[in-house]
C-alpha cells in the first residue's frame, strides 16, 4: 500500500515534467540541481542548466504531448508517451529517477531520425 502511494505520487511528478513541455514552462519542470540525463539527441548529461538548455531549444516545436501508460515501482517511474510536434508524432519510452519530489535521473528511449530528417 505504502509503495503504492509512493508510485502514485512519482508519477505526478513526473506528470508535471511532461507537461511543464506540453506548456513550454521549464519553471514548472521538477529536476533535480544535480540531475543525470541520457537521450538519443545529446547523449548523457548533468545539470538542470544543461538540461533545460537541451530541451529549450526543442520547445518551439513541441505541439502536445500524449501519455499513454506508466509503470512505477518505488523511486522509479517508466512512461511511454508522444511528442506531437513539427516533427511529426515521435513514441517516447522513458524512465525516470524520482528523488524527494524531483527528477534525478532520466534515460530516454526514442527513434531521433524524424527530428534529424
Amino acid at each position: 500500500m505504502v509503495q503504492e502511494k509512493i508510485g502514485e505520487k512519482n508519477i505526478k511528478i513526473v506528470e508535471q515534467f511532461l507537461f511543464a513541455l506540453r506548456d513550454k514552462n521549464l519553471s514548472a519542470a521538477p529536476v533535480a540541481d544535480d540531475i543525470e540525463f541520457e537521450d538519443p539527441m545529446v547523449g548523457k548529461g548533468k545539470g538542470a542548466d544543461a538540461l533545460m538548455g537541451f530541451i529549450g531549444g526543442f520547445l518551439p516545436a513541441i505541439e502536445d504531448v500524449k501519455i499513454i501508460q506508466h509503470i512505477a515501482e518505488g523511486d522509479y517511474v517508466v512512461t511511454e508517451w508522444e511528442v506531437d510536434g513539427v516533427f511529426g508524432a515521435i513514441t517516447v519510452l522513458e524512465k525516470f529517477f524520482v528523488r524527494n519530489g524531483k527528477i534525478a535521473a532520466y534515460r530516454a528511449y526514442y527513434d531521433p531520425r524524424p527530428i534529424l530528417g
